[in-house]
């Protein structure tokens, strides 16, 4: 029967009473209503747009990047149990970190940054690391561009053989500092932080690069040393290479020149002559030039050393005696160096009692000298030296037809001349004009 027909009175047949209709869009709104509790659309859209409680847990921010592109979450210590130590992010992300990678071990509650490894598909859990930190590497989870900790197993002409999760490696000479290293034997046996730069597990090859890792490390101090560097400070710094016209040091993640003059006091021939590569010296930054690509640092040791010039004009006196060891000739005179920085000239004339014509013929760049010290002038810091002063001078012999008094002819005055007799010639000249007696005068003086 249709819901709407007329119902029949069992008592009055034929007689038949209306059912009333009821609206159901009415009663649903009223069942809205009622839930809404009095509120508009207005008030319904307001509490939509409102924010929603931030939660604790940080890790809930945005995901962070180390500086080698990892993952960097902030989360909260749970617990501590053996070996490991539990970490949450929130609800349902979890993860666990080595105890090893804490010096102490932290206490639940605590929010610290951790490091996302990998995510562990059979737990479910991420598997985190300290930053800084390395975790022990896992043949199965290796990939291109991750740090390990490689151990140095042996080398060879090429580089070193090293040692990851128990699958060797290979890292050429090239990849093992930022510098040049002559023996890189010193690494046997060391654990060294490295990034994989190849990896083939099909044909068991493994490239590794330590340079990597230190260029990323330095370019991590980089920003910061150039935003508080500043002129007349003195830094540490490692020589890095030598040029012809200086040095480059590392002041902490950038170079500056260390120029010639600026290495040492006196002259130098070349840079090797006052530092070596990989010396650790004191530098003052004297000149900054941030806005070049890269940056310009000049920087100075020599202004960090006593002036072994100023200490000797205390010590030298004129007319002393010195030693020294010639370092430079000149077309006027050599340069002798009496002790370290501290140089004299020999002047050309000063040389020898002989003429000199050419200071090379008579003296050699190395040779050791005995010279006596003719002057010293502090305010120019110039010191004169002289080695024929410690010498006598040649007794000069003249010719006998040169001595005394002599007349026109270059005779002495009442000089009588005594015939050659054992020239032929003249023996024939005094048969016929002397007679057999001796000449005066002339051939025909009489």
């Amino acid at each position: 029967m249709h819901p709407d027909a007329p119902q029949t009175d069992g008592h009055a047949a034929g007689r038949t009473t209306p059912v009333p209709s009821v609206d159901i869009n009415a009663a649903l709104n009223a069942e809205i209503e009622q839930a809404l509790g009095g509120m508009n659309a207005q008030d319904i859209l307001d509490a939509t747009n409102t924010p929603r409680p931030t939660a604790r847990i940080s890790g809930l921010n945005p995901i962070r990047r180390t500086s080698n592109g990892r993952q960097l979450r902030t989360g909260r210590v749970m617990d501590v149990r053996g070996k490991d130590i539990y970490v949450e992010f929130g609800p349902k992300s979890h993860g666990i970190c080595p105890v090893t990678h804490f010096e102490t071990p932290p206490t639940a509650g605590e929010q610290m940054d951790f490091v996302v490894e990998r995510l562990d598909p059979f737990e479910g859990v991420l598997i985190l690391a300290r930053e800084g930190m390395v975790t022990k590497a896992q043949w199965g989870d290796l990939k291109v561009g991750q740090i390990v900790e490689a151990r140095c197993v042996g080398m060879n002409a090429g580089g070193l053989d090293m040692e990851v999760a128990h699958h060797h490696a290979f890292m050429p000479t090239g990849q093992v500092d930022l510098k040049h290293i002559d023996d890189i034997s010193i690494f046997l046996g060391q654990k060294l932080e490295c990034e994989i730069v190849e990896l083939r597990r099909n044909r068991e090859r493994m490239l590794l690069s330590r340079r990597r890792v230190l260029e990323r490390e330095r370019y991590e101090k980089r920003d910061a040393l150039l935003n508080e560097i500043r002129v007349g400070e003195t830094r540490t710094a490692t020589i890095m290479s030598l040029q012809p016209f200086g040095a480059f040091a590392d002041i902490g993640g950038v170079d500056g020149l260390i120029p010639m003059g600026e290495l040492a006091h006196g002259m130098l021939q070349s840079a090797s002559e006052a530092v070596s590569v990989g010396d650790v010296v004191q530098v003052r930054v004297i000149r900054l030039d941030l806005e070049s690509v890269p940056p310009r640092i000049t920087l100075s040791r020599r202004r960090l050393l006593a002036d072994p010039v100023e200490e000797a004009f205390g010590s030298l006196e004129v007319g002393a005696t010195v030693s020294g060891v010639v370092r430079r000739l000149m077309e006027f005179g050599a340069f002798v160096e009496i002790s370290p920085g501290v140089e004299g000239l020999v002047h050309i004339s000063e040389i020898s009692h002989d003429r000199v014509f050419s200071v090379d013929k008579a003296i050699k760049i190395g040779d050791t000298v005995q010279a006596k010290v003719l002057s010293t002038d502090a305010q120019r810091r110039r010191i004169s030296l002289s080695i024929k002063a410690l010498t006598d001078a040649p007794i000069r012999q003249e010719s006998p037809g040169r001595q005394g008094g002599r007349d026109g002819g270059g005779r002495n005055r009442g000089e009588e001349i005594t015939p050659r007799e054992s020239d032929p010639g003249m023996r024939k000249l005094l048969a016929k004009f002397g007679g057999g007696k001796s000449l005066k005068g002339g051939l025909g003086g009489g």
